[in-house]
């Protein structure tokens, strides 16, 4: 059952977002500003922003979220000139990162605090290769950052093992194995929202072809579980730093799909934070700028796929997977 979760994580993380259609080249105003690389989008508007006030502006949120394109350095960059602005600041923003699982949370701590560890002990410790198993040098910049300014770095992602639980079994029959009570997912509320299911059963669906209705329904489960695994640690830490001083945002760095419309993550947190709580949240949506494929990025302003779309250039991977 492993190529199941593989598939989750390539599906909910990376998966291209849903349309309702493509805007014709006669829909777009003659006015309009032509795109290019790093420009940042005001969904609201449908306009670029400037980048330097629109950075301040970001400091005054409680969680920002950065949902990127896997393995595009490009998108390390953006979440690092974010954390600089911060930093310049004189704020201490913490980094949430899905690449780790709350199993490697100790050796994180450990890690940051510049303990004697050598860096393969690190990985090993942290279980990199098993909760995400990609180059861990795509993401160092950002743990790097987070230990050279002494800043927290949070885990987003459940554990692996228990995601796998979720795939193979589903999540009825999962939640009784013990090992969800130790990780205090056992009598978590899951909420299972409909405009979520059906943007994410969808995506499944395209992503993978010919499946059984119970394995879609296992996959979309294991999704489910870690949306909400995510939510539960960041509304965690906003909860007990909200009023503290010089406490910083969460920057919460997942793929995009874990952002996508507010549906995965930030609503699961808006409700765990409660709606009088006065936290802030900003969503931004990092894309790849494809100069053949303007229709595509008007497209996602268009369905309001974020706050803000921000381009960057191509990965030397290429443009990301899309499914049909």
């Amino acid at each position: 059952m492993r190529h199941l979760v593989l598939a989750i994580l390539l599906i909910v993380a990376g998966a291209a977002p849903l349309a309702a259609g493509e805007s014709s080249p006669s829909s777009t105003a003659p006015s309009q500003p032509s795109l290019h690389e790093w420009q940042v989008w005001d969904v609201k508007t449908g306009q670029p922003v400037a980048t330097e006030p629109w950075l301040t502006d970001l400091a005054s949120a409680h969680i920002i979220y950065l949902g990127e394109e896997h393995r595009n350095r490009w998108h390390i960059e953006a979440a690092l000139k974010v954390l600089r602005s911060l930093a310049g600041k004189n704020l201490r923003p913490a980094v949430a990162m899905e690449m780790f699982g709350w199993d490697g949370q100790d050796a994180i701590n450990r890690y940051l605090l510049n303990f004697p560890s050598p860096r393969d002990q690190f990985l090993q410790d942290s279980r990199w290769e098993d909760n995400w198993g990609g180059p861990f040098e795509e993401y160092e910049p950002l743990v790097n950052f987070a230990r050279e300014h002494r800043l927290t770095l949070l885990a987003l992602n459940p554990p692996r093992a228990l995601v796998r639980l979720v795939a193979r079994q589903g999540l009825g029959q999962a939640k009784q194995d013990e090992r969800m009570a130790q990780w205090g997912m056992r009598d978590e509320a899951l909420s299972d929202d409909a405009a979520y299911r059906s943007i994410v059963l969808d995506q499944i669906r395209r992503c993978h072809a010919e499946l059984t209705d119970d394995a879609y329904r296992r996959m979309y489960d294991a999704s489910l579980f870690r949306d909400e695994g995510m939510a539960k640690i960041i509304a965690e830490h906003v909860r007990h730093s909200l009023g503290t001083v010089g406490a910083g945002p969460v920057l919460a760095y997942t793929g995009g799909g874990h952002i996508q419309y507010r549906l995965p993550v930030p609503n699961r947190v808006a409700r765990r934070l409660g709606s009088d709580s006065a936290a802030r949240q900003i969503t931004i949506y990092l894309v790849a700028y494809e100069p053949t494929r303007p229709e595509a990025i008007r497209e996602l302003l268009k369905e309001a796929i974020a706050d803000y779309v921000w381009l960057t250039p191509l990965s030397a991977h290429g443009p990301p997977r899309r499914c049909k």
